[in-house]
């Protein structure tokens, strides 16, 4: 058990533990703002792998796809729910920080950034496309880079999809990049040390009680928004007697996810709490897979609360237009992108790219740091509420009474 939680979450706490010796050398030594570079090295390179990796996983995903049409009653059902439950995830998330604040009373913003005035029209056309080619393979282009990735993936699957030398080579280019980002991680403690160095030494220990107040907000909210919301829904989708069957079968796929920080690991766990239930083989067999890689209710809240810790780092005040944008981001992020290799990295560098463009080599990695420390919550969040999400498909495809009838059988 110790062994396999080391090998689940070696990366975690190695990250951790270069963070926090990094804040204790800028806290003891001043001078630690020379080690600046230790961090840079590793968003550089970062930085170099991640552009091209955004646009050959996605145009890849979408070529190899078995078939362009999955689309059925179920499926539809399912995303529509993905999209419900991550939306009210992500408000929910707003106004609690809008409320409450994710910074200590008498936080000094680190830099002051002017909020540049939200322009519906040519947020659009800046939103999806680039007037260049060129233009797209950069850090501050991640949206229209993945746009142009969705389109590429379609043309190849028109001319012969997965069959076709192109998807081919798009799956093999996306696996060496994959390796190569996997090479830079065993870099990440050293510049995740550095970088903190760099931060406490120069922004002094109001930055580390900023981080900790975000992180207590996170936990905080995620639980409760579990132990709240996971009633409603199922109720919503079993009807009568619906809250009594959820609780007896979430804690297990809920462990199982905080423990190992992977929803796909979940879904063994899942499928037998849905065949306990009494969920169709036609409901459970696509929303829990589909739900690994698509529903995070958990990403969508954690994604508020990195913009909302960068709108207060930043000086920016974190408006109702803005908001809505981030809330947005945050669902399309969290529901669309996620599926993809790395897609939580990619929709840190989503919502970098759009609200700190000319300051995302210093927004990126404290986004990606206040990332992976609320990864354990954020999961648990995420897979839990897969299978709960079956209640809600289940009400569409087999009828509103679909648990009763389940519940009748068993007692005959």
């Amino acid at each position: 058990m110790k062994s396999s939680f080391l090998k689940n979450n070696w990366f975690t706490l190695t990250m951790v533990l270069g963070m926090v010796a990094g804040a204790v050398t800028g806290w003891l030594w001043p001078g630690a703002t020379v080690l600046e570079p230790l961090g840079t090295i590793f968003i550089n390179m970062m930085f170099c792998v991640v552009v091209p990796l955004v646009f050959f996983s996605i145009s890849s995903a979408v070529a190899n796809m078995v078939s362009a049409r999955k689309a059925g009653k179920v499926m539809g059902t399912t995303v529509v729910t993905f999209l419900c439950t991550a939306a009210i995830a992500a408000i929910i998330m707003y106004v609690i920080v809008r409320v409450i604040g994710v910074v200590p009373s008498g936080f000094e913003a680190i830099e002051k950034v002017e909020a540049d005035p939200v322009n519906v029209t040519a947020l659009i056309v800046n939103f999806f496309t680039k007037p260049d080619f060129t233009d797209l393979f950069s850090r501050r282009a991640i949206l229209p880079l993945i746009v142009a990735a969705i389109l590429f993936g379609f043309g190849v699957q028109l001319a012969g999809g997965r069959e076709t030398p192109t998807a081919k080579l798009l799956a093999n280019i996306n696996e060496c990049l994959m390796k190569t980002m996997r090479i830079i991680t065993y870099y990440a403690p050293i510049g995740f040390f550095g970088f903190f160095a760099y931060l406490v030494a120069t922004f002094g220990p109001e930055f580390l009680k900023g981080y900790g107040r975000t992180l207590i907000i996170y936990y905080v909210v995620a639980f409760a928004y579990m132990f709240i919301f996971a009633p409603i829904y199922s109720r919503f989708g079993g009807g009568k007697g619906a809250t009594r069957v959820m609780w007896s079968h979430l804690f297990q796929p809920a462990a199982v996810s905080f423990g190992t920080c992977s929803s796909v690991a979940t879904i063994p766990t899942n499928m037998e709490a849905c065949e306990d239930t009494g969920v169709s083989k036609d409901v459970s067999e696509i929303v829990i897979p589909m739900g690994a890689t698509m529903h995070m209710d958990g990403s969508a809240m954690s994604a508020i609360i990195k913009v909302a810790f960068l709108f207060a780092f930043f000086g920016q005040d974190f408006t109702t237009g803005r908001a809505i944008l981030a809330i947005i981001v945050a669902v399309f992020s969290s529901v669309a992108m996620s599926g993809i290799p790395g897609g939580g990295g990619t929709g840190e560098m989503v919502l970098c790219s759009i609200f700190f463009p000319e300051q995302i080599g210093l927004a990126l990695p404290i986004a990606w740091a206040l990332g992976d420390l609320v990864d354990p919550p954020a999961t648990m969040v995420n897979a839990a509420m897969d299978y709960v999400s079956t209640y809600i498909v289940s009400r569409y495809v087999d009828g509103k009474d679909w648990l009763q009838k389940k519940l009748n059988a068993a007692k005959e």
